[in-house]
């Protein structure tokens, strides 16, 4: 299997990374191309109601749990005391698309833009420390960098910026 194309989006907390992430996925489906992604959470997280079938069988004690309709499936996997899964091993058990957007995961060695926002509690910039940042996307004027710098808004000059950078073929909207 070949290796998807990547692109990262990091950022501090409140920096207006999901925001960025939903309105990419949205301009690169519009586009005609399927998109993948993976976010990273730094908590515990759960996407089961409680009493509900599913969590229960995660209750249980189930190393997997699946859930499967009409319209989608779900595979929770639970990891016990595991440690997390490496990057690359997650990225693995994705079906073919033609672009993965990756919201978090600030250390991954995958080229990602950077999200600033005013709002944020945390406004140290990351692009300084990070080689792999190639690009910043914020709601203020940044002059402290040669990087490209984006309106955290426009979101058709970032997706077109994503895809010079990944090699994404040309597709008619």
């Amino acid at each position: 299997m070949t290796k998807p194309r990547i692109f990262g989006i990091s950022g501090w907390k409140n920096s207006g990374k999901t925001g960025l992430a939903v309105r990419l996925v949205e301009e690169f489906t519009r586009r005609g191309y399927k998109i993948s992604t993976i976010k990273h959470a730094h908590h515990d997280f759960d996407i089961d109601k409680v009493g509900a079938d599913s969590y229960r069988h995660r209750e249980a004690g189930a190393h997997e749990v699946t859930i499967v309709s009409g319209t989608r499936y779900a595979i929770m996997h639970e990891l016990r005391g595991a440690p997390e899964p490496a990057f690359e091993d997650i990225l693995a058990r994705l079906a073919l698309c033609d672009l993965v957007l990756i919201e978090g995961y600030k250390r991954e060695p995958v080229p990602k833009i950077e999200a600033r926002r005013l709002a944020s509690a945390n406004r140290e910039p990351l692009a300084p420390t990070d080689p792999h940042i190639v690009a910043i996307a914020a709601d203020h004027p940044v002059s402290d960098t040669s990087l490209p710098v984006f309106d955290l808004d426009d979101t058709m000059a970032i997706a077109n910026f994503i895809a010079r950078v990944t090699g994404l073929p040309d597709r008619a909207a």
